[in-house]
């Protein structure tokens, strides 16, 4: 079945709608539409030690699926296997000494060995736990701070709409990201035990879907019904 521009048109007007709504349920999502833009970024506090948040047009950095650096405003992340992960399993990368990107981790063998304890994520992105031993000679039990590494922050040219891949924003053909650490480099600190709240109003998304399944189904009878007409005048004419 193929359908004209206008209904084909529609049905990409429903698909960009639906996909606003369920931006809605991201935390840190911005949507596609400006008519259903929240007038300003909010974050919600956490109990959880590695959440953080970003102030508005900066974007954590994540490894996709083929190795690929894409961006996100959801700090929820996790520590799995040592490596500092988003809610999907996606590595968060720091920067390295040479300022290039790099998977999060903490020491493979505090992991392997289970001596990092209360992970956390400090204003500065740094990530830090404390690693605990016991003196062979004391037999005391001492703890040390050590810093894993630092998030990396990116952001964009004033006016840079992003769009989606696999879950993560993508930044348009041509349009580099500037890189930098929380709280130096111009980049504003991140918010620990906090997560950014989606940027869309559900209320908003719904209603606009709803008026693009209505103008919808408005094409389609009308297309009906022009087709009605054809047949009734071949019928007359025969």
């Amino acid at each position: 079945m193929f359908l004209n521009p206008a209904l084909s048109a529609a049905l990409d007007r429903i698909t960009e709608r639906a996909a606003d709504v369920r931006r809605a349920f991201v935390p840190g999502s911005v949507p596609q539409h400006d008519d259903v833009a929240t007038p300003a970024a909010i974050s919600d506090f956490m109990l959880d030690p590695l959440s953080v948040s970003a102030s508005d047009g900066l974007y954590f950095v994540a490894r996709d699926s083929r190795g690929e650096a894409g961006f996100t405003s959801d700090g929820l992340f996790a520590l799995r296997s040592g490596r500092l992960e988003d809610r999907d399993g996606r590595a968060i990368c720091g920067l390295d000494p040479s300022r290039r990107l790099a998977e999060l981790r903490i020491d493979s063998v505090d992991e392997v060995l289970g001596r990092a304890a209360n992970a956390r994520i400090e204003a500065d992105g740094s990530l830090v736990y404390d690693r605990t031993s016991i003196d062979p000679r004391s037999g005391m039990r001492e703890s040390r701070r050590i810093v894993a590494g630092r998030l990396a922050l990116a952001r964009f040219p004033p006016g840079t709409r992003l769009f989606e891949r696999d879950g993560l924003r993508i930044a348009p053909p041509g349009v580099d990201a500037r890189f930098g650490a929380p709280g130096s480099d111009g980049f504003a600190a991140v918010e620990p035990l906090h997560r950014s709240r989606s940027r869309v109003d559900l209320d908003e998304s719904l209603a606009r879907l709803k008026d693009a399944y209505i103008a919808f189904d408005a094409l389609q009878a009308a297309e009906a019904a022009k087709g009605h007409l054809g047949k009734t005048a071949m019928d007359l004419l025969k």
